[in-house]
């Protein structure tokens, strides 16, 4: 009777949850794209994308000759403050988890660290897409007020997969180097610093000129900015420079997040 008694408690007492269902993906990326804005650093970057941005498009609209107010010009203006910006948002919705220490609750509720990481990456990549959307608006309606004479000549969808894709592998090289650093300052510095510490290199050392469109992501990305046509070398270029600099620190990082001890 008490053997009975004592295995209808251990019974009664045992959580079975092998019947409750998995959290969806969809719900994962909901809580990455949260975050975003939950924390002061991000919600502030995500405003100054959208400040700059659009500070940028009416300096040239203000300064530009009615004849350059093109939508391809005030598309490649908003390149290079997106390019600057979108990476540390990135960066920061890795480096958050680990700095305000809300990694323990993530791992907590969803142990399996592949999936947490699958949503950051999504979530990283709405977060691009948003910015390419926003900009596309905004110079959308700067062409328009702008008034000049075929300023919608010499764009095509090749030209806005082109500046997808210079924003996208920014905001996912940023993501990159915050998991191999899980730290915002260093990944923030080393992000901005490398790069210049190589094209400094190239410059005094002339045996790197024909080197660094393949081994430097800056150099290889310069066609992404024109409108010409890309030749095969430059996109095998692309691919090279994207694989040193986007691939390679994402694997390794990847692998650290994995086996990484959270406290």
């Amino acid at each position: 009777m008490s053997t009975a008694t004592a295995t209808t408690a251990a019974a009664a007492g045992t959580l079975d949850v092998s019947a409750t269902p998995r959290i969806p993906l969809s719900r994962l990326v909901r809580v990455e794209l949260r975050k975003l804005t939950d924390t002061r650093s991000g919600k502030w970057l995500m405003i100054a994308i959208a400040i700059i941005t659009t500070l940028i498009v009416g300096a040239v609209f203000l300064t530009a000759e009615t004849s350059d107010r093109t939508f391809i010009n005030f598309m490649g203006a908003t390149a290079t403050p997106q390019g600057f910006l979108l990476p540390v948002l990135g960066i920061l919705l890795v480096t958050s988890e680990w700095t305000q220490r809300t990694a323990l609750v993530s791992f907590t509720l969803m142990p399996v660290r592949g999936r947490v990481l699958a949503a950051k990456v999504i979530a990283a990549l709405v977060a691009g897409v948003l910015a390419i959307v926003l900009a596309m608006a905004i110079a959308a309606l700067a062409t328009v007020a702008g008034g000049a004479d075929q300023a919608w000549a010499h764009i095509g969808l090749d030209d806005v997969g082109k500046f997808a894709i210079l924003q996208v592998s920014g905001v996912l090289q940023g993501l990159a180097f915050g998991l191999l650093f899980l730290n915002s300052a260093a990944a923030i510095v080393t992000y901005f610093v490398l790069p210049t510490a190589f094209s400094i290199l190239a410059n005094l050392w002339k045996a790197l000129d024909k080197a660094a469109p393949w081994v430097d992501l800056g150099t290889a990305q310069q066609p992404l900015f024109g409108a010409t046509h890309m030749s095969g070398e430059q996109w095998a270029q692309l691919g090279t420079g994207s694989l040193i600099w986007v691939v390679l620190p994402f694997v390794v990082g990847m692998v650290r997040v994995l086996r990484a001890e959270v406290k």
